[in-house]
């Protein structure tokens, strides 16, 4: 690989992780949900993440997910950059399963809610690490049914941009030689 492709591909991560810093920063807005614990949002950054999973590399999606947790960490501290770095690890690592091309088995759909557990299921864990209390498993339930919700909007949202980012990846793509 050319230098200058490797630029451009480093320029396509830093669009998609300002990308995903903007969707984060958003959810930073909306009020906090009722039976959840605080801090617990929808995971709209985490479409850009299903987005460098499926149509570029593991690694390009990895940066995204230490990009959110340090935007964490200086936005909301450490506890909070602690549970996006366990939940989008777990996250990650489930669509990296689910849409790999030969087993592509799910929709994008499937995939957004599958990876909204394991988010889920990764925060729960840190949660739970940093507390010393398994007591917070009893938000398990709750943290189901928004897993489900959150991942079918999450599913439903890429599945709508998709178009719009790979004509932007192509973009820095077609720039790489």
């Amino acid at each position: 690989m050319t230098n200058s492709a490797k630029v451009y591909r480093v320029a396509l991560a830093g669009v998609l992780g300002a990308q995903a810093l903007a969707l984060s920063w958003l959810e930073s807005l909306l009020p906090a949900f009722p039976f959840l614990p605080p801090g617990f949002k929808p995971g709209l950054s985490n479409i850009v993440v299903m987005f460098a999973v499926s149509q570029l590399n593991l690694p390009t999606a990895l940066f995204l997910v230490l990009i959110k947790a340090g935007f964490a960490l200086v936005t909301r501290g450490a506890t909070a950059a602690l549970t996006s770095l366990f939940g989008g690890l777990l996250s990650m690592g489930a669509m990296a399963l689910l849409l790999r091309p030969k087993r592509k088995v799910f929709g994008l759909v499937g995939v957004g809610v599958f990876s909204a557990l394991m988010h889920n299921l990764g925060q729960l864990l840190a949660a739970m690490l940093l507390t010393g209390t398994v007591s917070l498993f009893s938000y398990a339930p709750a943290l189901l049914v928004f897993g489900v919700l959150t991942g079918t909007v999450t599913g439903c949202v890429l599945r709508a941009v998709m178009p719009l980012l790979e004509k932007q990846s192509k973009y820095f793509v077609s720039h790489t030689g």
